[in-house]
């Protein structure tokens, strides 16, 4: 047939080759819903002489509906005479499984398994249909979400192995383009009704700004170009502040409290430290507030806590599950948290004692196991080594001028419910060596 509305084709060709989406000989799958989009793409890459599959996602939620949607997408897929994958999805109950909403279903379900059918079949990349009024109508959702500079930027053409050619293209270009060359294609009637948001804003939202503003969506599509470039400055601007205020040390980062008061844009350059750790823009202005609390107050996230420690803020990873006890049941080697503690038996006295603070010798005669090693406790005490009366590990900790973080870190041996040493720092005086020890246990702190 003769192909119409070449200028369309002319420029998808254009702007694939020039932002450098994929190559001419790359293998595409095209992810087709049945609609107008997906239906034009599909005809673009025909005529464009592209190598590519059609994938069809069914999410089950139109009963008859889905079930025509599919059966036309596979006759479109054998009309044009390339492969054609398509699944079916309980996307109701996937939805009710993990707490979310049936649209963030339907979007998680589609692209792992778009990506799962790229992989098993060696296709290079995946095509959506997403074109300019898709683009606009994220950024305002953007906007007033309060998403920041990157919601301003609207959808991005590359995203992993996601490609989406018609970025450039109007609705009103696509729809023109099928009624043209009278191509068939199926209407999904949720489109047509304000059930979801982003039909809000496309059916209603969208036109009564454009009463007033006739030009809105060409100038939101103007912004999103200019704002790219300015997220572009802000991103290097940002980096520059990253390496200078962030200063790595094991797997946390300390932030110099100072040095962020008297930045200008605090809570600008705060919340696009913390984001990559969990924490919400929400959370900046508690963050903000940590500057000026004492040592000790702290505010997490899903994985990460910022502390207030001293002169710093300090970024680290939430405790996990392996900061438990651990049972010594003998001689032998023992991993915690921390490293790893070796337990051994000497046969022989030896004539000097270790001074490194890793290695401890107790009395054998005075040890039974089993021993527990585990994380020191808020009422802990002990008997520190050359001291006649006991006092609190905290104390003991507080007198080492031992930083939060490094307190948290403190491992303890116990036997008996008595602590017998203090990891690293002190044994308790009551099963130290003496002239009349015959044996002795050695313990020995090998950090990670």
């Amino acid at each position: 047939m003769y192909f119409h509305y070449m200028d369309l084709l002319n420029l998808f060709i254009k702007n694939y080759k020039s932002q450098n989406l994929f190559d001419p000989k790359s293998k595409l799958l095209v992810a087709v819903s049945g609609g107008v989009d997906s239906v034009a793409l599909c005809q673009l890459c025909r005529h464009s002489g592209l190598k590519f599959a059609v994938v069809h996602c069914n999410f089950q939620l139109r009963g008859d509906d889905s079930e025509r949607d599919e059966r036309f997408v596979a006759s479109l897929a054998a009309q044009l005479e390339v492969p054609f994958f398509s699944v079916k999805f309980d996307t109701k109950k996937y939805a009710e499984e993990n707490k979310v909403s049936t649209q963030v279903a339907a979007r998680e379900l589609r692209y792992h398994w778009f990506e799962q059918v790229r992989k098993e079949n060696n296709y290079d990349y995946i095509l959506t249909a997403h074109h300019a009024d898709d683009n606009v109508e994220t950024v305002l959702m953007s906007f007033f979400r309060g998403t920041g500079i990157r919601g301003l930027t609207g959808i991005k053409s590359k995203n992993g192995k996601i490609r989406r050619p018609l970025l450039f293209a109007r609705r009103s270009e696509l729809e023109n383009f099928i009624e043209k060359n009278k191509l068939p294609y199926v209407q999904d009637e949720s489109n047509l009704h304000d059930d979801y948001t982003r039909n809000y804003f496309r059916n209603t939202v969208l036109p009564m700004i454009e009463k007033i503003f006739p030009e809105a969506s060409e100038n939101i599509l103007s912004n999103i170009e200019r704002m790219k470039e300015v997220s572009l400055l802000y991103r290097q601007a940002i980096e520059q502040h990253r390496k200078k205020m962030m200063v790595p040390k094991g797997n946390e980062w300390f932030l110099p409290v100072l040095l962020l008061q008297k930045s200008d844009a605090v809570a600008t350059i705060l919340f696009e430290i913390v984001r990559e750790y969990g924490f919400t823009s929400g959370q900046v202005s508690e963050i903000i507030n940590l500057l000026d609390s004492e040592s000790g107050k702290y505010i997490v996230s899903p994985t990460h806590r910022i502390l207030k420690d001293r002169r710093h803020l300090i970024i680290s990873p939430l405790k996990e599950s392996e900061n438990t006890s651990v049972i010594m049941e003998g001689f032998g080697e023992y991993a915690f948290a921390g490293g790893t503690v070796i337990v051994k038996e000497m046969a022989d006295v030896p004539s000097q004692i270790s001074a490194d603070d890793a290695i401890t010798m107790l009395d054998a005669k005075n040890i039974s196991f089993p021993l527990i090693l585990r994380p020191w406790k808020t009422g802990d005490y002990f008997y520190p080594l050359g001291m006649p009366k006991k006092k609190k590990v905290s104390r003991f900790l507080i007198d080492k001028k031992l930083s939060l973080i490094e307190k948290e870190r403190v491992w303890v041996v116990e036997m008996n419910k008595k602590i017998i040493w203090v990891l690293g720092y002190r044994i308790d005086n009551r099963f130290k060596i003496t002239l009349s020890t015959e044996k002795i246990i050695q313990l020995e702190l090998r950090s990670k």
